[in-house]
């Protein structure tokens, strides 16, 4: 089952209210049914990158690489497996 989408109006509406003390992060998350940690992720996101969250333009580089990285780690446990294996 594919999760929600949510506009990025949305996203900056949910942080906002946390971040100016109007709501806390409980009481979002039962009256749009969301979980803590996505409104944590939200927040760490505007944090991060400001007036650009939430967009997809101008995404780092940093996160490419990561991934990079990720498949690279992977492949070599495959291959690790595989040398097992035979």
């Amino acid at each position: 089952m594919p999760g929600r989408t949510h506009s990025r109006e949305f996203k900056l509406d949910i942080v906002n209210q946390v971040n100016e003390g109007q709501k806390t992060t409980a009481q979002l998350c039962r009256e749009h049914a969301l979980s803590p940690s996505l409104i944590h992720r939200w927040r760490k996101e505007v944090e991060a990158r400001g007036a650009a969250a939430f967009t997809d333009q101008a995404k780092p580089n940093q996160s490419l690489e990561q991934r990079i990285a990720e498949l690279e780690r992977f492949c070599g446990q495959l291959s690790l497996e595989n040398t097992i294996l035979k």
